[in-house]
Formats: structure tokens, C-alpha cells, sequence
């Protein structure tokens, strides 16, 4: 009889270092070709993080899970700052890691900022598809800050970086639900979005909650990969809300009557992946 193996409970450790808290202001750098509708469809997002106004499950629900984390009271306040548009591929269409922190610096050094660089669908990034969809970090010159890249992965690797919202690349080949702001690319961009956000705030600068080797962490968002509502599993997403007029999959309403869906975040009251459906 082969024993029976418990299962490890995901334990993300605090490693004693800052948190950002209070008022955090995303700066927006956007590098190749993006429509104003893809740009409004992700701005939206981010200004839904704070909203209480919009109806449960909302995008605010979601990122309240961030205030259980310890180092202060409260989730971070995110607040959209400066946007830069770099419709010129000024960098070219091939970007390395030193390049993404200095597109990120436009944002300027700010210690309650995070910049973000959102590289468009024609743009490959270093690790891009292969083991990342995006990604955040911090630089210390000239000052520290805190960055974070996504990519939009809808002509190069939809199945990997936007599912379930595409075939997936792996695995049981399950229909891929219908994207809620009718962009599989931007749609995914969301869910991408939403992990490095929550990694951001949660461990950003290394020292922060993660479990496994700080060069390759589990974080708040990708220590629950794939998990999107109840009763997820490896090539399911879980039950998710559909809506009636559309048949698309959400799980969160966000301002200005949009939808999304976000992926499931780790409760560290609970110790479990928290989805909002």
C-alpha cells in the first residue's frame, strides 16, 4: 500500500521587510500600440481597486484581502498617477529586463509609487511566454523604487498568459471562457496585472511575504495559479459568474459597469487561496 502523502498547507512567510501601505500612486508606461479602449479597460481596473461604490463581488473586495498582511492598517489606497505613451517603440520591439526598469524610471523615484510598464501585443520581452507573463521588482539607483511589467500576450502565447480565456498551451484541453471586456489579450492582461499588484504590495523589495527561494517566490497571487472560484483544479478555473447578455466569464464588478475576472488571492487569516465566487 503506497502511503498516503498529506498535502503541505501554503504557508506564505513574512520575511520582516517593508510593506507598501497608504496611498500608492501607479504610474502607467505604455510602450507600443494600444487602442484608448484597451488603455480605459485596464485604467478601470485600477481605479476599481479602491471603489466601494461598485457591486459585490466587486474588484475592492478582492483587493481588501491585502489589508490582512501585516505592517499597517488597511489595504494600500491605489491611486492612477502619470501615464507615458511610447507608441514609437523607442527601445525597439525586443526588451531585456534592463530595459523594462529603465522604461520604468519615466515614472520618476517615488517610495509610494509603483510603475508599471504594459508592453503591447507585438513586443517580446526576455522570459516573456516562456516562464513569466509578467513580473514586478525594485531598483535602488537613483533612489528605490517599485516597478512591475505585463505583457499583452494575445498574438504570442494566449494559452499560457491569457487563459482561461484561450486554449490553454498544457494540460486538459477545456473551452476557454468568453473574455468579459471582449479582449482575450487585455482581459488576460488584467489577471497578470492583478498578481504583480498584489505581489508589489505585498513583497516589494524581496523581504515580504513569499514562500519557497526569494529569486523565484510564491507570492500573494501566484502561490493560487489557475484558481479563479470554487471548486478549481488543474485546467479548470473554477465556477465563475456569466454574463446573461454576453456569455462572458467574470467574477468581479468594477467601475463604469465593467466586469473582470481576478485571480484567486492567499488569505493570511485562513492560509487558503480566497476567491470571490
Amino acid at each position: 500500500m503506497a502511503a498516503l502523502v498529506q498535502e503541505q498547507p501554503l504557508v506564505l512567510k513574512y520575511h520582516n521587510g517593508a510593506l507598501l501601505k497608504g496611498t500608492v500612486t501607479v504610474n502607467l508606461i505604455w510602450y507600443g500600440k494600444f487602442t484608448p479602449i484597451q488603455r480605459s479597460i485596464i485604467v478601470d481596473f485600477l481605479q476599481s481597486l479602491n471603489s466601494p461604490k461598485s457591486q459585490n463581488p466587486s474588484v475592492a473586495s478582492w483587493w481588501k484581502t491585502t489589508e490582512k498582511y501585516k505592517g499597517g492598517a488597511g489595504s494600500p489606497t491605489l491611486v492612477v498617477g502619470k501615464q507615458y505613451l511610447d507608441e514609437n517603440y523607442s527601445l525597439g520591439k525586443s526588451l531585456k529586463n534592463s530595459h523594462i526598469v529603465y522604461l520604468a524610471a519615466k515614472g520618476g523615484h517615488l517610495s509610494g509609487a509603483v510603475n508599471v510598464v504594459l508592453t503591447a501585443k507585438d513586443v517580446a520581452v526576455n522570459g516573456f511566454c516562456m516562464n513569466r507573463c509578467g513580473s514586478h521588482g525594485s531598483n535602488r539607483v537613483p533612489a528605490r523604487f517599485a516597478y512591475a511589467w505585463v505583457g499583452n500576450s494575445e498574438t504570442q502565447c494566449p494559452g499560457y498568459c491569457a487563459w482561461p480565456f484561450h486554449q490553454p498551451i498544457y494540460g486538459p484541453q477545456t473551452p476557454p471562457l468568453v473574455a468579459p471586456n471582449g479582449d482575450v489579450g487585455v482581459d488576460g492582461m488584467v489577471i497578470n496585472l492583478a498578481a504583480v499588484l498584489a505581489g508589489t504590495v505585498t513583497n516589494p523589495f524581496n523581504n515580504g511575504y513569499f514562500q519557497g527561494p526569494p529569486t523565484a517566490p510564491l507570492e500573494a497571487v501566484t502561490a493560487c495559479t489557475g484558481v479563479f472560484g470554487s471548486g478549481a483544479y488543474p485546467g479548470y478555473a473554477g465556477s465563475v459568474l456569466t454574463d446573461k447578455t454576453t456569455g462572458a466569464s467574470y467574477n468581479a464588478h468594477g467601475v463604469n459597469g465593467r466586469k473582470y475576472l481576478l485571480p484567486a488571492m492567499w488569505d493570511p487569516q485562513t492560509s487558503q487561496c480566497s476567491t470571490l465566487v
